[in-house]
């Protein structure tokens, strides 16, 4: 087996030029949870070859619902080893690199955040994931965000919108209100993938068994589906992909007319 037969696929669509930047770009992806760990999975079946995931957190059975690493045979080991574990078995060309370890302030400067060309936000807790955009931001990489995931049942209300343009997300509304408080934004645009969708919890009773222990106490337990999380994981994925695909795309300029659009 060749590196070459592993994708394929995907040179047929991208290009050889577009695979080997792809190849040598370097992506740090923040959190494997519902949303990160269909994100790594996408990133790796894709072709990128040099990935950091970080996530101190353990399966738990609370997860399996829509987690990538969840099952029953994983709850209590580490996420990220569990992801790795898979991830090498897809492409084991692949560099991958696991932090077992939480972001935060305190942290944020073991991360070395100027060596990555790409950052990936997919972490829950607001303090942390305010400083880790801020902080990202004032790197050289692209950095893209997942907004909250939570109360939502169906992907096609999915959508990617700039941070501050963001609508009818809870958890973007309260990081922007948090950066106006205390003065701490980001200094360059940073696409996020959200949903307007919010539905409510209908079942009070399954709070028992929906705790995980997490590396923070989460001050409400949500509802949560596969279907959005994994969504919200792909689009991530496919806006780095993308984002790298696009720099060997030549497509004319156009000019809008009242009518039609013309190419120039």
């Amino acid at each position: 087996m060749e590196y070459n037969e592993l994708f394929a696929r995907a040179e047929l669509l991208m290009g050889k030029e577009a695979m080997q930047r792809l190849a040598v770009k370097k992506v740090i992806l923040f959190g494997v949870g519902g949303v990160g760990s269909w994100c790594a999975e996408g990133l790796i079946r894709s072709g990128v070859m040099h990935l950091t995931m970080v996530d101190s957190d353990r399966v738990a059975a609370a997860n399996s619902n829509r987690q990538l690493p969840a099952t029953t045979k994983t709850i209590g080991e580490l996420k990220v080893e569990v992801l790795k574990r898979r991830l090498e078995e897809i492409n084991p060309f692949a560099t991958i690199v696991t932090l077992p370890k939480i972001y935060n302030a305190e942290s944020s400067d073991s991360f070395c955040l100027d060596q990555y060309d790409y950052i990936i936000d997919a972490i829950d807790s607001l303090a942390h994931k305010q400083h880790l955009l801020v902080t990202a931001s004032k790197t050289e990489a692209v950095v893209f965000s997942s907004m909250g995931a939570a109360l939502k049942m169906d992907p096609l209300k999915i959508r990617v919108a700039e941070f501050w343009k963001v609508k009818g997300c809870k958890l973007g509304h309260a990081l922007r209100e948090r950066m106006r408080k205390n003065g701490e934004r980001p200094v360059k645009p940073i696409l996020c993938v959200y949903s307007e969708e919010m539905l409510p919890n209908r079942e009070t009773d399954a709070l028992e068994f929906a705790g995980e222990n997490g590396s923070f106490r989460k001050a409400r337990v949500n509802g949560t589906m596969v279907q959005v999380t994994a969504t919200f994981g792909f689009i991530l994925s496919g806006l780095v992909i993308q984002d790298i695909a696009k720099q060997d795309l030549r497509q004319e300029p156009t000019v809008e007319t009242d009518k039609q659009v013309h190419a120039i």
